[in-house]
């Protein structure tokens, strides 16, 4: 073939690949699937549905050190027995309007995933730079603080899945929260980054770690957590949880609710252990919520009247840098779309919790604020030697309470 005419091909290629995208594609051998991202940042999203249908089954999927374009909602579920690995970047896309109107729903409080993954023994690894991008700044700016605007979709949801373990991953500006876990069981999610963070003047409201929902023996250990709000949040229906040798950044702590939500549902949390914690700048330590017992709206921005328990909680051997609040707090009082009162109206009962042993400082007097409901009042509540070990700023050490049984340490007050 002459020089001229070798030329003309690649002329008339190189037209076709202007005129036509190139999309992802799957490179499979034998049980293992490599998704090759598209060449023009067209959606990745069919290529990676494809590997998971073709390896998902005693198989793996590997993403390689690229970037891939997210624009369409995935449904990767029922797989068994399957390796990921992932080297590369999965960037969400910036059209809020589709996302909003088209992502999967969770299933509780009327919320939304982007992504539902799941199936039986599962190993995820992301090897410590794999990585999440929500583009979660066109969010935060788009909500102006809006708690839990519509559609606003969780990044990464693990559904239905056992006897799995998820390392290495890193997810940076969650467009919600960063990851939920429902209906799961047996379950370790190790060495997880996570960073959050606004460059305008709105903020990362609704930027929680990870929530679990109807979910048993799951274990947190080395996450890295950056955001505004919960930095793990074990929801209705959570059990023998551990959260292990972990930091977190700027937000609330580990959050023992919202539960008690929904109009007279029972649901219940048990069996928490949070240990080895160290919080820089965060709202509490660790601190326990429900809703008050009147319904006022519907999820996620109303409701209440919920019943049930969360019970045998621990928050030990932790390390507290300049807590913008309290160490402990307890509310009862969770009511949103406006309204206020009926704070002493919750059934749901919250008993056998536990602070300390920890150290560290308070940039406020308080030490403690646990407000329990008059109708459901809070039983065997502990702060190992009055939280002796951690600082306050000046000379008060305030623990406020409300409707607490036999405190074992004293209260200094009534808690709002």
């Amino acid at each position: 073939m002459g020089v001229n005419a070798l030329s003309l091909i690649q002329i008339v290629l190189s037209l076709c690949s202007v005129v036509h995208p190139w999309p992802g594609t799957v490179n499979k051998t034998g049980s293992i699937c490599t998704v090759i991202p598209s060449v023009d940042g067209s959606d990745d999203t069919p290529a990676i549905i494809s590997a998971f249908e073709q390896c998902g089954q005693d198989g793996s999927v590997t993403f390689i050190n690229e970037t891939y374009h997210i624009e369409s909602v995935m449904q990767t579920t029922g797989l068994n027995n399957v390796t990921v690995h992932l080297y590369g970047t999965l960037l969400w896309g910036t059209d809020t309007g589709y996302w909003r109107n088209n992502s999967l729903q969770l299933g509780y409080q009327n919320q939304t995933t982007a992504w539902i993954f799941g199936g039986n023994n599962i190993t995820f690894m992301g090897h410590g730079y794999g990585t999440f991008d929500g583009n979660g700044q066109i969010w935060y700016d788009l909500a102006q603080n809006e708690s839990n605007m519509p559609g606003r979709p969780i990044g990464f949801t693990i559904a239905n899945t056992t006897n799995s373990v998820f390392s290495g991953i890193r997810f940076v500006q969650s467009q919600f929260w960063s990851t939920a876990i429902t209906h799961s069981e047996n379950l370790l999610l190790e060495d997880i980054y996570i960073n959050s963070t606004s460059t305008s003047r709105w903020g990362t409201s609704n930027t929680d770690g990870t929530d679990t929902f109807y979910s048993n023996n799951i274990t947190f250990r080395r996450w890295s957590v950056t955001n505004g709000d919960d930095s793990i949040a074990p929801k209705a229906n959570s059990s023998n949880l551990l959260i292990q040798d972990s930091t977190f950044y700027g937000g609330n702590g580990v959050a023992i609710g919202s539960i008690g939500q929904y109009l007279n549902a029972f649901e219940f949390i048990e069996n928490v252990t949070a240990e080895g914690i160290t919080c820089y700048d965060c709202q509490y330590l660790g601190y326990v919520k429900t809703w008050t017992g009147i319904q006022q709206g519907y999820p996620p921005n109303g409701g209440g009247g919920g019943l049930g328990y969360a019970k045998n909680i621990v928050f030990r051997d932790f390390v507290a840098n300049n807590t913008r609040y309290a160490i402990a707090q307890i509310t009862q009082c969770t009511s949103y779309v406006g309204a206020t009162g009926g704070c002493d109206t919750s059934k749901f009962q919250i008993s056998n919790i536990t602070w300390g042993p920890g150290v560290g400082n308070t940039v406020t007097g308080y030490l403690a604020e646990l407000q329990c409901s008059a109708a459901a009042p809070c039983q065997n509540i502990t702060l190992v030697d009055g939280l002796n070990s951690v600082e306050t700023n000046g000379t008060e050490r305030l623990m406020t309470c409300s409707n607490v049984v036999d405190p074992t340490f004293g209260c200094t007050g009534s808690a709002e």
